[in-house]
């Protein structure tokens, strides 16, 4: 029998950013733990055997803690850090010193990874660190909210039998294309440019339309999956216009383009900008069984961000952690 669509009732519209903790230090741990828990970010340790292979995930990441002491010796530790460089350069890397908060004693090719430099004594150097290199724009509440209800309503009358649950909204500063599908439409009024973007893996949709239409092949028509995602972009782009945008014009903010880049081997997409972005995560479990499927919602402002000139046209609600090989800090 179809059962109504179950959804997370608690939300937190204030957006966190998941950043890897790569610090050994006990006397420090405590207030690193701390400033997280402050400063709305999620700390994830991983063992240093694992660190490569869990940056060549899609995991979203915005930015890196990283201990000068953190390799057994200097040149380890600053090894370890050109590899994380190397492997995700989008990432901001702040390193932890043991005397003073700067990078001007580092010789330029030991810098070159890292973004900024702190010290546990005056945690609120990092605080201006997080707010340059990951806080940098700002969300209204009132907008990320919004955001996952819509989103959230039109799955849940595309997928009516699915409970859907959500993660926190997040800010990622990765560049990484979660599965292997993926839909953008561009967002554009008054007080924002820039694009929506959903993700998906194409294996789970391939099985959830087999399943519904018997006709489909899931082992070729794939054509299937993108008209699913296509549908689903249109409809809460549909929504969110309605509820943000109206018919304003945008003659007044100009008609400024910058080109994409994509590279499909490296699952990388590049809008031309530095600023991060505001991700969103929601995994549909069908009732009882254990399949399920997840869509990852990304919105990056690389045209235009006025948050002071946003406007709710229709009223607000509702409700929205990450897991795998890492463990919370």
């Amino acid at each position: 029998m179809e059962s109504t669509a179950m959804t997370q009732t608690a939300f937190n519209d204030r957006p966190v950013s998941k950043v890897l903790v790569l610090d050994n230090s006990p006397a420090d741990s405590d207030v690193i733990k701390q400033f997280c828990s402050d400063n709305d970010l999620i700390g994830l340790k991983v063992r240093k055997d694992a660190l490569l292979a869990v940056l060549r995930t899609n995991i979203d990441l915005g930015g890196v803690l990283y201990s000068e002491n953190y390799g057994d010796t200097a040149e380890e530790t600053a090894l370890i850090a050109a590899q994380i460089h190397a492997a995700r350069p989008e990432l901001p890397i702040v390193i932890r010193r043991n005397g003073t908060a700067t990078l001007d004693d580092f010789p330029d090719a030991q810098r070159r990874p890292y973004c900024a430099a702190y010290v546990s004594s005056d945690m609120s150097v990092l605080r201006g660190i997080i707010d340059q290199y990951i806080f940098s724009l700002i969300y209204p509440n009132a907008l990320v909210r919004g955001i996952a209800e819509l989103t959230e309503s039109v799955l849940a009358s595309q997928f009516p039998a699915w409970q859907i649950t959500r993660d926190t909204p997040h800010i990622v500063r990765d560049r990484l294309i979660f599965g292997e599908v993926f839909s953008l439409i561009p967002l554009e009024s008054h007080w924002c440019r820039g694009y929506m973007m959903l993700q998906a893996q194409e294996k789970p949709l391939l099985g959830l339309l087999a399943r519904s239409s018997p006709s489909i092949d899931r082992d070729t028509d794939f054509r299937a999956v993108n008209s699913l995602l296509g549908e689903l972009t249109n409809l809460i782009w549909g929504s969110f216009k309605n509820r943000y945008i109206g018919d304003a014009s945008i003659s007044a903010v100009g008609t400024i383009q910058v080109p994409l880049v994509v590279n499909q081997q490296h699952r990388y997409i590049s809008f031309g900008t530095d600023n991060p972005q505001l991700c969103f995560r929601y995994k549909l479990t069908e009732g009882a069984s254990d399949r399920c499927f997840t869509i990852v919602q990304r919105f990056v402002f690389n045209l235009n961000w006025s948050p002071e000139d946003f406007q709710e046209i229709a009223p607000e609600s509702t409700g929205l952690i990450s897991s795998g090989e890492l463990e919370l800090f």
